[in-house]
């Protein structure tokens, strides 16, 4: 009796993974592909932050006549309301002046400085003339047919509400994606406007890989149609790896190696879902990235992504 009860166990258990392996392999199988309303490879982060002040209007103007994809940016409200494109809500990194989008009417909003250090390139700097806070609006109407990428800065209804009444207006349900890291605001983007489509939140990545690691993933539907992850090893690049402990090298190259996933991003794009990864700036992240089988690359050297590609076969 023992034995047959082992038997069991071990055809079910070989059943569940030869069926999860085939599966994960041909998931059409079992699920419909989401409907791709665009595909991209070449994505402007804050509009190319290395080659123009970010999130300006000069940035996602630079970019789109380069030929980018998509244009990805943040998002905050206003005191009188306004949704504005900027990546703090504290303005003093940004402008020098140490005060906030949501206290500030749009009129009152400070000029960014001449000069702005991109985030994700060690010591590199980006400076440009046009240092304006532009509103969303703004982006709308200067780009009818450009994806973009929107990241919802803030837990907050109003902000939520309006963008989703902008995209409405300017009949852009098809060209956006909007979302943020955080799961509450990711439920209510959704809840607020089904017709834009969302991203994966950190919370919902985690859940996605412990559902890989374990088989189940290829069972599982999803709602989200992007899924936007960062290149874990890319810190190593951004801090100083001399002053990293052994316990921390060893997180990241732990996390690299559980999320950059070949069969994992094979699997989540034959279903139709959309792999980013962020944020890239040298040619040989961006030959990985590619050859893990992402779709799309955000970086902040629009020029040198466009160049890389035009040798990099589709």
């Amino acid at each position: 009796r023992r034995m047959s009860a082992t038997l069991y166990v071990l055809s079910t258990l070989g059943g569940y993974v030869l069926t999860s392996a085939l599966l994960l392999k041909c998931p059409g199988l079992l699920h419909r592909p989401k409907r791709q309303r665009f595909r991209c490879r070449h994505i402007s982060h804050r509009g190319g932050a290395g080659e123009n002040l970010e999130n300006t209007m000069a940035a996602f103007h630079h970019a789109v006549n380069l030929g980018t994809d998509m244009l990805e940016l943040d998002c905050h409200l206003t005191k009188d309301e306004q949704v504005v494109v900027s990546h703090d809500e504290n303005l003093k990194r940004s402008t020098g002046v140490d005060v906030n989008i949501s206290d500030l009417k749009y009129s009152e909003l400070p000029p960014y400085l001449c000069k702005l250090d991109v985030t994700f390139q060690k010591e590199c700097q980006s400076e440009g003339t046009d240092n304006r806070i532009p509103l969303l609006q703004e982006v709308f109407e200067a780009f009818p047919e450009t994806p973009v990428n929107i990241d919802i800065k803030m837990n907050n209804n109003v902000l939520i509400r309006k963008v989703s009444e902008l995209v409405s207006q300017y009949k852009r349900e098809h060209l956006t994606v909007w979302g943020n890291v955080n799961y509450e605001i990711v439920s209510k983007c959704f809840k607020e406007n089904s017709d834009i489509a969302t991203i994966f939140c950190a919370q919902r990545v985690l859940l996605l890989l412990g559902l890989f690691y374990t088989g189940l993933l290829p069972f599982i539907p999803f709602k989200e149609e992007f899924f936007e992850i960062p290149m874990p090893s890319i810190i190593l690049k951004l801090k100083e790896p001399e002053k990293m402990s052994r316990s921390q090298k060893f997180v990241i190259w732990l996390a690299d190696t559980l999320l950059m996933r070949k069969a994992l991003f094979d699997h989540l794009t034959a279903r139709g879902i959309q792999v980013y990864i962020w944020v890239l700036n040298e040619e040989q992240e961006y030959k990985r990235a590619f050859d893990l089988g992402a779709t799309g690359v955000m970086t902040d050297y629009p020029t040198k992504l466009k160049e890389f590609l035009h040798n990099y076969p589709a």
